[in-house]
């Protein structure tokens, strides 16, 4: 799931839930009309690349259509145990990927056989385009399934207080998941927390609410349940077949946490101590060089169009220039498309928040289609290439807000450069508060990989199209 940064998801499904079935079987029909369509485009590019007639190109759309999807299923993409957690498709990647590499070499043999003058050329621009395409197409298939109404998870709290209202807060702040908040049960409820939420009872209601068929997934957060008392609980969602999630204690550090088998019979996690080794800071640095490179390059001349709008839409310069917190607390200039008229002022709030708001009359008109495609951050890949930031990393705060991090853990944070895009980028971007932004960025540099860095790669590109928190 999205939110599974901060809860570890069990799926105890059991007999499972018709409305669980029904979304199974839905989503993997929307999968395979989206691989379908995701290799007709892909094959009739192959027959272009690989200079075939008109009639070559046609067919061979038509055999990476059918070939497409059957590649897929055979490498697990429509695996039941890897659709639960069927509101994210990050996670499939690597697996997208091992399905482009092994489809390459039966379509350059397919290619080479039917005598087209460019078949290596064509079977790797393929393959290459099979798994772009198909990550689109796929995004877009679980974006409709999360949105059928029919299809939507009644969710029920275990627990209140305040990590159940942030727990809830999440689930309303992101429809795309397709849960809808039933309420909450939990004995002797918090006054904390969980206030827009109905008390459906204390936990010995559980059992009552899933026989009478009302809820479809649980959530357990902190509550003040005996263990024995939560062990039932969990019995019951599983002879039930009612999938079910757990936040977990110290859930705010186990971003770099790893699974032990057991102790004795006892299951441990253990949570390493981050290493920032030479290897590790030059991994980044080379995946921050070519990225920033490559993009730039793509993008090179959509900027050059933004640039020239924004001198025609409004007087003043194309780019706005700010000083923020850098690596080690030292500041940078930091580079964006001025998306707002050259009178405004930015305003700060007692926190030290920047006031955001959707409809701010500073901002120009092409300031509003930037924004809402995150297109004026886009300079900030100057940054990058000037080791100022990273792609990913730690927001990087304005001075106003850098000057209320008084905590020790929160310097923390500084310990990597600030990102392009980051952990807040993923979960939310305006609508996340701001201290809650700054936890965020803690745990991404306590738990930091290169692998997670890859991860919220791929999970920008989605929510920047969405256009979810930008203004």
């Amino acid at each position: 799931m999205a939110i599974h940064a901060e809860t570890m998801e069990l799926e105890l499904l059991g007999r499972g839930s018709d409305v669980a079935r029904q979304r199974f079987r839905h989503l993997r029909r929307l999968l395979f009309v989206a691989d379908m369509l995701a290799g007709l485009a892909s094959g009739a590019l192959v027959g272009a690349v690989a200079r075939g007639s008109s009639e070559q190109v046609l067919l061979l759309a038509a055999v990476v259509a059918v070939a497409w999807p059957v590649a897929a299923f055979l490498c697990g993409l429509y695996a039941r145990e890897d659709l639960r957690a069927w509101a994210s498709g990050v996670s499939e990647a690597p697996r997208l990927v091992l399905t482009c590499l092994a489809a390459s070499w039966p379509m350059y043999a397919l290619l080479l056989s039917m005598g087209l003058a460019r078949p290596a050329a064509g079977a790797f621009l393929g393959a290459l385009a099979c798994g772009s395409v198909a990550g689109i197409a796929r995004s877009g298939a679980r974006v409709a399934a999360h949105r059928a109404p029919k299809l939507r998870q009644r969710t029920l709290i275990v627990g209140s207080g305040l990590v159940a209202e942030r727990l809830a807060e999440r689930i309303n702040d992101h429809p795309e998941l397709g849960l809808v908040l039933t309420g909450f049960i939990d004995d002797g409820a918090s006054d904390q927390g969980t206030a827009a939420l109905p008390c459906l009872g204390g936990l010995n209601a559980l059992k009552d609410l899933v026989e009478l068929d009302l809820v479809d997934r649980v959530m357990i957060a902190f509550t003040r349940a005996h263990h024995e008392e939560l062990l039932h609980a969990l019995r019951v969602c599983r002879d039930a077949g009612v999938a079910v999630d757990i936040v977990p204690r110290l859930f705010e550090f186990l971003d770099g946490a790893r699974s032990i088998e057991q102790i004795g019979g006892m299951p441990l996690l253990s949570i390493d101590a981050p290493t920032f080794s030479a290897p590790a800071r030059l991994s980044k640095r080379t995946l921050d060089l070519v990225g920033a490179g490559v993009v730039l390059i793509v993008l090179s001349p959509l900027l050059l169009a933004i640039a020239l709008a924004i001198k025609l839409d409004s007087s003043g310069p194309v780019l706005f220039t700010q000083l923020r917190s850098g690596r080690g607390g030292r500041f940078f200039k930091l580079y964006k498309f001025r998306s707002m008229h050259t009178e405004a002022t930015v305003e700060v709030r007692a926190d030290g928040a920047i006031v955001k708001t959707r409809d701010d009359e500073r901002i120009t008109r092409v300031g509003r289609v930037i924004r809402r495609l995150s297109l004026d951050e886009a300079p900030q890949l100057l940054n990058v290439l000037k080791a100022d930031m990273s792609l990913v990393g730690p927001r990087p705060l304005v001075m106003a807000e850098a000057q209320t991090l008084t905590e020790s853990w929160q310097a923390r944070r500084a310990d990597l450069r600030p990102g392009l895009t980051g952990p807040w980028q993923i979960s939310g971007r305006s609508n996340i508060p701001f201290q809650e932004m700054i936890r965020f960025d803690y745990q991404y540099v306590a738990g930091w990989s290169l692998a997670r860095d890859v991860e919220i790669l791929l999970a920008t590109l989605p929510v920047v199209l969405s256009g979810r928190g930008a203004y």
